[in-house]
């Protein structure tokens, strides 16, 4: 019975936030909220103590594995041209399932850690190092410059 009500929070969500779209004035992807927006209420209910755990928490982590690899997927459309994207998936989704199966435990030290990884994974990803820091129209003027020079030279 829970994967039916689950079922139906995230058709109502999704819905809700479908509608929502068409009078706001920013757009959130109307699944992704459906989703997110379910187990977050199942947590809640989890922690409150309002839901039977074991045969709510199933249904939370299946959720907020979607969520993991969703955000992984819109992450990835972001890295810079160039990222490797399976290194990306391969060490953001697993990780990300250790922040959620932590979170759903109330392991909170190791959800902390998962989450601080994730951090510096996203930092690592997006961050241009600063060997790079120079590339790009400098670098490139930089380069024009020294040609220019060189034809001169001789």
């Amino acid at each position: 019975m829970e994967i039916f009500i689950a079922t139906v929070s995230i058709f109502a969500l999704t819905g809700l936030v479908l509608l929502s779209n068409k009078i706001l004035p920013f757009t959130v992807c109307p699944i992704c909220a459906g989703v997110s927006g379910t187990w977050f209420w199942i947590l809640f209910g989890l922690y409150a103590g309002l839901l039977e755990a074991e045969s709510w928490r199933m249904i939370a982590l299946l959720a907020m594995g979607g969520s993991v690899a969703g955000i992984a997927y819109q992450l990835e459309k972001r890295l810079p041209q160039g990222s490797s994207l399976l290194l990306w998936k391969t060490l953001f989704i697993p990780i990300g399932f250790i922040a959620v199966y932590a979170l759903i435990l109330s392991w909170l030290f190791a959800f902390a850690v998962s989450i601080v990884f994730l951090l510096l994974l996203a930092v690592w990803f997006f961050k241009k190092p600063y060997w790079l820091a120079g590339s790009g129209k400098e670098s490139g003027k930089a380069v024009g410059e020294l040609e220019k020079k060189m034809e001169d030279c001789c």
